[in-house]
């Protein structure tokens, strides 16, 4: 990648950038919410649009001059409406955290009733921690997945709900390794006269792929993020039915932005392009492949997986009875110096600070995009071993690092 202009104005930028792109090379990207957009991806954000304000919406905009940017948000509005089969799509949200909000925004009045996933049990920041803007606004109840099989519990679910009346009911996690039932979750929210969002981030390209159940015609809205199994520009995506598509786009402008960044939604007109392609649905079939492989790789090698596996793109591991005095902090660490990039995890049941967990999460998008196959990510379980088992042994650590390097030469990116 060419940072040669920004060298002429600014080397210690030029070289971070460069810097960066080598350590993308070199090393296994791992952590399960990120992937490697393609150069016309990330063309299309670095583009002129970056200079263009266009608050509002195509036609409908508070300043001249916007007829390229209405063109490339229609573009992305009618693919990401290809994709998913919604009847309204909202591709400006800067993230998925700020298409949550729109959800809440438009359909929530402060100190209403959200039902969500705990964040120790796979859930996200935004459903309703009390360290966000939804723990702080609204009332907040949680749910967990069943402690000793890692699965969502429906009935208990269900009858939560029941209990505490929520006015919305979140679904769609961070760190669930298992396919969802949005309609168990739908018919709990119909039961008490709830609204039901559906928060795929992590899954968006998966769903988009149709090797994850949809919700899309089940959930009232659907929120995702657009840069991490779809590859495409950063940033959040929100899609309802037509009822509410008026209230929705309020709520994102002019209720909770700006001007939306117009490059990225370039760049999501660009990756969801790509994500119309057959190779797509190969990509997303070949993620969840990969994510398997690696899981029964970490099995074999005596490691405990939350819920014994995983029918998506991550796997969760639960340090606790393999290693019990290594951490998920200690682990990413380790993992870190001999090449391999993923992060630290709480687990349910979890024992110790969210800060320096008790498990790691593994994700197989971005090693997926480099092109590993099964037998490449089950040589990556046995890494991952060697270097938890043996994480202050310099020589382990070396050895890996040198395998690594390996398998990146043997898969390039950014060539």
């Amino acid at each position: 990648m060419d940072h040669d202009k920004v060298r002429d104005v600014d080397p210690a930028v030029a070289d971070a950038l460069e810097g960066e792109v080598d350590r993308q090379r070199e090393t296994l990207q791992m952590i399960a919410s990120e992937n490697h957009a393609s150069e016309a991806v990330i063309d299309a954000q670095g583009s002129a649009l970056t200079n263009k304000y266009a608050e509002g919406y195509p036609g409908e905009r508070y300043y001249g001059g916007c007829e390229y940017a209405d063109e490339v948000e229609e573009l992305a509005i009618e693919r990401a409406t290809e994709l998913f089969g919604a009847d309204h799509v909202n591709v400006q949200p800067h993230a998925g955290t700020q298409a949550n909000q729109a959800v809440y925004f438009a359909m929530l009045e402060p100190g209403d009733k959200i039902l969500s996933l705990d964040l120790n049990h796979g859930g996200h920041l935004s459903h309703g921690h009390p360290a966000n803007f939804t723990g702080q606004l609204y009332e907040v109840e949680q749910y967990e997945v069943d402690a000793e099989t890692g699965y969502i519990d429906y009935d208990a679910l269900a009858d939560h709900a029941a209990e505490f009346d929520p006015d919305i009911i979140v679904s769609g996690y961070s760190a669930y390794p298992r396919e969802i039932d949005f309609e168990r979750i739908q018919a709990a929210a119909d039961d008490v006269g709830a609204y039901h969002l559906a928060d795929i981030a992590h899954i968006t390209g998966l769903v988009a792929a149709g090797v994850h159940p949809s919700p899309v015609g089940i959930a009232d809205f659907v929120t995702g993020s657009t840069h991490k199994t779809i590859r495409a520009g950063r940033g959040g995506i929100v899609m309802c039915d037509e009822e509410y598509a008026d209230d929705i786009d309020a709520a994102v402008f002019p209720g909770g932005q700006g001007g939306p960044l117009m490059h990225n939604v370039a760049g999501k007109a660009v990756g969801f392009k790509e994500a119309l392609q057959p190779e797509f649905t190969e990509y997303a079939e070949q993620t969840v492949a990969n994510a398997k492989a690696l899981g029964e790789s970490l099995s074999e090698n005596g490691f405990s997986l939350v819920s014994e596996g995983t029918d998506n793109h991550l796997v969760l591991v639960d340090l606790r009875e393999s290693h019990p005095d290594t951490s998920g902090g200690d682990a990413e660490e380790a993992l870190e110096e001999a090449g391999i990039v993923l992060n630290g995890n709480t687990v349910p049941g979890e024992t110790r600070s969210p800060f320096n967990p008790s498990g790691i999460r593994a994700g197989t998008p971005a090693l997926t995009t480099r092109g590993f196959d099964e037998d490449d990510c089950r040589k990556v379980g046995d890494l991952i071993a060697r270097v938890i088992d043996a994480p202050e042994d310099e020589a382990v650590i070396e050895d890996v690092r040198a395998e690594v390097a390996a398998l990146c030469d043997a898969n390039p990116l950014y060539e």
